[in-house]
């Protein structure tokens, strides 16, 4: 294969195993449990002390769910994460409990737990035992934090919970244990991209940015470009197959209009083009078939179209039986004498008197006798049918695969060979040029896709200019970039690159990238939560949510900012009574002092 040709991976996720157990105590304290809800994925695992706490989360799955096929009628029930294998065939069944990046539905939420508790080996009854740490958004909406917590207090009965920002867990991670020191943290993900200002080792949350574009928005651009480009493969151009090539095709221009240049070069063009290969097959239908295989074909076809008209008739028998059994059962109630239930019945089946009752029953069990004939007919005969076909199945046949319509298999055709007049493998290859920037670039420019918003490096000169010109020196010396949207190479030089034009003649500053831009949030959360273990003033326990409510917060040094509600007091009625006989009274005097 050439060097700038990549097939297409079309990875399937494998189920997760199930763990017996979780870890044991840690002395007198829970091993706590830490939680990563981003909405692109969960990573969920255990907090371990000791020297080697654990490589990596043990559990990390797409924050999606899909319903099962089969319904009420005794089908799988939702599939969660990793259980579902691919996500394209099912892509239009997909549900998230996330908006953007705040999870609004406490139903599917409920079952991105379960999954995470019942593959991490939770095996408490009625109760998840470990203390939570979990991860919410930048100044999480109060309603978000009241449904979480209701969930894990009211549904799990977990003894207490901690909230921490993902962003700030993974600088917490990257920086000196016990540092207080400030900067400004870059956070993209996959719904959103944040730019948080850190001052002494605390959120400035008034401060903070939001851009509403990220991961998901990449990848829909990227996916329009190409089906624009293609339109012959609009169906294999797929979301999943979308982020595969943002995740190991992609980049950030340092200078975006000058890399275009770049590409308008054939020979630069030519050496960095990344060819994608669809799957495809090289064998033309019909083209080399003889009739052999032509009449084994039909007679396949042929016998799951038996198979289907077998499944129809059951089905149809069962309703019919069904629906006899109940027309039986009113007529019992009028030959006990039950007069009273049977009208009542009657009117319910919508008939008018006993004897079309009677008639419909005869029908139907007549009806009941010919399908049951008909079913045990087709399996004795099953073998005949297929060698000799009805003309009913033969019609089917040629409305499903003309291919065999008109076809007399007794007759020998001679083979002929078609051979194709041009490359079916160049035709299924996509060439990726200047899409490999273009997409990661609606962050640095959303006017690319129509977006009225501001960059990365316009919001990030308006929070610096909200600032004295002495705390921006302190915060551009501490630049963090961290998120899975963050991860494309040349990110870091982007970053230094605009930075430098915003900043005055000969000024220092620093760009540091998450070591991990992925998983350093679950690993911040499981120092922090090693970290404060019998700290009582992080953690919310029980007995606090059902004082204060589940909106309450405690602040740490990776949390939000705690807002609480203040409602206007009301005024009783008899305060109201009294006031409004003093306003009437004084009116009165004044009126006299007039006269």
């Amino acid at each position: 294969m050439a060097a700038n040709m990549f097939p297409f991976r079309d990875v399937w996720a494998a189920p997760d195993p199930v763990l017996e157990a979780g870890p044991v105590a840690y002395g007198p304290l829970p091993v706590p449990l830490v939680l990563d809800n981003g909405s692109f994925q969960v990573r969920a695992g255990w907090a371990c002390p000791g020297q080697d706490p654990g490589p990596e989360p043990r559990l990390q799955f797409r924050a999606v769910c899909a319903r099962g096929r089969g319904g009420a009628r005794g089908g799988s029930g939702p599939q969660v994460g990793n259980a579902l294998g691919s996500l394209e065939p099912l892509r239009w069944m997909l549900r998230s409990p996330f908006d953007r990046n705040v999870p609004v539905n406490l139903e599917l939420q409920e079952l991105l737990l379960d999954y995470s508790f019942q593959h991490l080996g939770v095996s408490s009854q009625g109760c998840v035992d470990p203390p939570i740490v979990l991860t919410e958004a930048v100044c999480n909406p109060l309603y978000s934090r009241q449904m979480m917590s209701e969930l894990l207090f009211e549904c799990y009965r977990i003894p207490k919970v901690a909230y921490g920002i993902d962003s700030l867990f993974s600088f917490y991670h990257n920086k000196p244990r016990k540092s207080m020191c400030s900067g400004l943290i870059i956070s993209s993900g996959y719904q959103c991209t944040h730019i948080l200002p850190i001052l002494e080792g605390r959120l400035d949350a008034k401060n903070c940015k939001r851009i509403n574009l990220g991961g998901s928005q990449t990848a829909g651009y990227l996916q329009r470009l190409l089906q624009l480009k293609y339109p012959g493969h609009l169906a294999a151009i797929t979301l999943s197959r979308m982020e595969e090539i943002l995740h190991e095709h992609s980049y950030i221009a340092e200078g975006y209009v000058e890399e275009l240049h770049k590409w308008r070069c054939p020979d630069y063009y030519e050496n960095n083009v990344h060819k994608m290969q669809l799957p495809f097959s090289s064998k033309l239908l019909g083209s080399t078939l003889t009739s052999e295989e032509k009449q084994e074909r039909q007679q396949q076809q042929l016998r799951r179209l038996q198979e289907l008209n077998a499944r129809r008739r059951e089905e149809k028998l069962q309703l019919d039986q069904e629906r006899l059994d109940r027309l039986l059962y009113v007529q019992e109630l009028l030959e006990d004498g039950q007069m009273d239930q049977f009208h009542k019945a009657l009117i319910e089946l919508n008939m008018d008197s006993p004897g079309e009752l009677q008639s419909y029953i005869q029908k139907l069990s007549a009806a009941v006798e010919q399908a049951k004939q008909k079913i045990l007919q087709a399996e004795v005969t099953l073998e005949v049918d297929v060698l000799e076909p009805s003309l009913e199945d033969v019609e089917s046949l040629n409305d499903f695969d003309p291919l065999f319509s008109e076809e007399t298999p007794g007759v020998e055709k001679p083979v002929t060979t078609v051979q194709p007049v041009f490359n079916l493998a160049a035709y299924h290859q996509l060439f990726v040029g200047t899409e490999r920037i273009r997409a990661p670039e609606i962050i640095f420019q959303p006017s690319l896709i129509g977006e009225e918003q501001a960059g990365i490096a316009e919001t990030l000169q308006y929070i610096l200019d909200r600032y004295p010109k002495d705390i921006q020196e302190m915060l551009v010396q501490n630049v963090f970039l961290t998120g899975g949207n963050t991860m494309y190479p040349g990110m870091k030089a982007r970053i230094e690159k605009e930075l430098l034009e915003m900043r005055p003649f000969q000024s220092s500053f620093q760009v540091q990238l998450a070591s991990n831009p992925v998983l350093d949030a679950w690993y911040g959360a499981r120092d922090w939560a090693l970290d404060h273990l019998d700290d009582n003033e992080v953690w919310i326990t029980r007995k606090e949510y059902e004082e204060k409510g589940g909106e309450y917060l405690k602040e740490h040094c990776a949390s939000n900012i705690y807002f609480p509600i203040r409602l206007p007091k009301q005024a009783s009625r008899s305060s109201d009574a009294q006031a409004s006989s003093k306003g009437s009274a004084a009116g009165r005097g004044g009126a006299g002092e007039q006269a």
